[in-house]
């Protein structure tokens, strides 16, 4: 059968069904590697459970074969996960009101499921901001704002580089993502620049105030390294919402699973359900 679970009668960490609403990974699609149909239905078939949403980065989708975009949608819905534009809105956001509106329509007319609102590299004030949301969410789609502390994010900039822009007040992140939240965004991206990413120490004290301030189901945090999503498992627990590359899925699942990890981490990510 194509869903009998495997060694079963070994214990795990319980994971709730899709459509989850906590402990949701979201991978990486196209951007630091190609992906085809058949790359990702490999991907899928073998840990599919454990997707909640594929991810197009760098605006990808805008240089594939339309057929090819159509083909990673319609297998990423086939297993039951969303899918996400990625933070290409500030790119689209240069061209003008009417180039916004046709990609918001655009992409839903392919398929896409969540449109990533971010501004790493422009000044948008928050009003336009919620004004974007407010227009995804009228095209029937889900707004995914994206918030950091590091100006300059992404894109792989250098460390440099990003040192010389310098960083946001946490406090007026949080205020702006708690606004987000109430406006109705699907959920709001913790962009990794500045707090576990070109951060030397950690600022983990930033993950802290948004979790205290607006929980953890509306909060997903990225993650570019495995010791980072280790970090998030073992101080916030499995349920904790994660973005990571593809080729992590597995090891993510197995210490949100409690069946894996480092020395640090064994024995202590557990759930209890009633």
């Amino acid at each position: 059968m194509a869903d009998e679970k495997t060694f079963d009668f070994l214990n795990k960490n319980e994971r709730e069904p899709k459509p989850r609403k906590t402990g949701i990974t979201e991978i990486r699609g196209p951007y630091y590697a190609v992906m085809g149909k058949r790359y990702l239905n490999d991907i899928m078939e073998t840990m599919g459970e454990h997707v909640d949403s594929l991810k197009f980065s760098g605006g990808s989708f805008s240089i594939m074969p339309k057929e090819s975009v159509q083909e990673l949608i319609d297998i990423a819905h086939d297993h039951d996960a969303l899918v996400s534009t990625g933070g290409f809105m500030e790119y689209v956001l240069t061209q003008g009101k009417d180039a916004v509106d046709q990609y918001i329509n655009t992409c839903k007319d392919y398929g896409f499921d969540i449109i990533e609102l971010s501004a790493g590299f422009i000044s948008l004030p928050t009003d336009d901001w919620l004004r974007l949301i407010e227009k995804v969410q009228k095209a029937g789609l889900k707004a995914k704002p994206e918030i950091g502390i590091q100006f300059g994010a992404g894109g792989d900039t250098t460390k440099g580089e990003l040192e010389s822009e310098g960083t946001l007040d946490t406090g007026y992140a949080v205020k702006q993502a708690k606004r987000f939240v109430d406006a109705g965004a699907y959920m709001i991206m913790i962009e990794s620049e500045g707090i576990t990413e070109n951060a030397d120490p950690w600022r983990t004290d930033v993950p802290a105030e948004f979790i205290n301030e607006i929980g953890l189901e509306k909060l997903m945090f990225e993650a570019a390294d495995p010791e980072v999503f280790a970090w998030y498992v073992k101080n916030y627990g499995p349920e904790v919402n994660m973005f990571v590359d593809h080729s992590q899925i597995v090891q993510l699942e197995t210490l949100r699973r409690g069946i894996w990890g480092t020395k640090s981490l064994w024995g202590r990510v557990l759930t209890y359900k009633d």
